[in-house]
């Protein structure tokens, strides 16, 4: 397969004029220059005037297109792979809720099979589990009648039962047990600071023990302030912690977005949608984690007010970014290889590069998709 005549955000996050051959499901040329020609019965999309990007990549998803990670079926995690490949997403890890061990097990192995026998869209690079190792005072969306202290013989068990597919893993860093699960998890997946009430000197401590993340900053945790830099300060000040962004403009102001990618850098930002069932669908009740959300003109609420999940995409991330001001370079990496080196498959996608998988979205000079390849596989937009 043979794409002609596009621009091609290269490896270096830079642009060049291009030609570019899938052999199979990887990236087998890449020629400056258009200059490569077409083999006898390839096919070629010919892509002037059009940009060629790495695949976007989601890591904290919950459900999109009328289906979620709760729902436990193939069917389900199908239906969010098509929606989503048709956002220019080409792989995500489907995000468990605040459930019980069962439950979350049943999920897990669920997510395996997709892996395994593959869908029809984005493919799943592992599992986020977002609860339920959370503080009960910010606890958000989550359902409050399972969230416990971290428990690593619990996740342990949840590990080994699906295969190792957990690539991270959510914890309140200020509750009981949370230095003991960090250090004998912190080897297995990637550890996350969430929904929590802890101090700038508290979240401080957790990175050091091995924390590596934050998720969705500014969201459920501590604010930054003069005095008091909270768990939101702590992050800022570590340069060896990256931070997940909600980029929809709701959950955090484009001011606060500008000043949190300016600080951050641009290889500590992270970009994922949080999204919820609703995605992609109209306004109405529905259900995330056992709880009713609220959906109204695209904003996802509890009845009590409490902001729950997003119905946005990282396509639509990136578009917003750009309109708030950000950096198209920081926009890019933040959607690609910042996600791919955070969950450790950085080797294989998340770039375009001679040799990785083939995952590209192809989009106008607008970043909306026009052309998606999964794995050097056409879907269907």
């Amino acid at each position: 397969m043979l794409l002609k005549n596009a621009q091609v955000l290269n490896d270096a996050f830079e642009w060049i004029e291009a030609d570019l051959r899938i052999n199979g499901e990887t990236i087998g040329e890449i020629a400056p220059g258009h200059d490569l020609a077409p083999k006898e019965g390839e096919q070629v999309f010919d892509l002037a005037g059009c940009w060629v990007l790495p695949g976007f990549i989601d890591q904290h998803i919950h459900g999109c297109g009328g289906a979620g990670t709760e729902d436990g079926t193939i069917e389900a995690l199908d239906t969010m792979s098509r929606y989503l490949a048709r956002q220019g997403v080409t792989s995500f890890c489907p995000t468990t809720m605040t459930l019980p061990e069962e439950k979350i097990a049943s999920i897990l192995s669920t997510a395996r099979q997709a892996m395994e026998q593959g869908l029809a869209g984005a493919y799943v690079q592992g599992v986020n589990m977002e609860g339920p190792y959370i503080s009960p005072g910010k606890k958000g969306a989550q359902n409050g009648d399972y969230v416990r202290n971290p428990d690593p013989e619990e996740f342990e068990r949840l590990f080994a039962g699906c295969g190792g597919i957990i690539k991270l893993v959510d914890i309140a860093p200020e509750q009981p047990g949370a230095q003991q699960f960090i250090e004998q998890v912190k080897g297995m997946c990637a550890v996350s600071l969430a929904h929590t009430s802890a101090s700038y000197e508290q979240a401080t401590a957790s990175f050091a023990q091995g924390i590596s993340q934050a998720t969705h900053l500014f969201n459920a945790m501590t604010g930054f302030t003069h005095r008091a830099p909270g768990a939101v300060g702590a992050v800022f000040d570590h340069p060896s912690v990256k931070a997940e962004l909600i980029c929809d403009g709701f959950h955090i102001h484009p001011a606060a977005l500008r000043t949190a990618f300016r600080l951050l850098g641009e290889d500590r930002t992270i970009i994922v949608s949080d999204s919820m069932t609703a995605a992609g669908c109209p306004d109405g009740a529905y259900d995330l984690g056992g709880q009713t959300v609220f959906v109204k003109e695209g904003k996802a609420l509890l009845e009590d007010g409490t902001i729950a999940a997003s119905t946005t995409n990282i396509g639509q991330e990136v578009r917003n970014l750009l309109a708030f001001g950000v950096p198209f370079r920081q926009v890019l990496k933040s959607a690609t290889i910042n996600p791919a080196r955070q969950l450790g498959v950085d080797h294989i996608t998340g770039s375009i590069k001679i040799g990785k998988y083939a995952d590209l979205t192809v989009t106008d000079k607008n970043c909306n998709p026009m052309q998606v390849f999964v794995k050097g596989r056409p879907v269907e937009m």
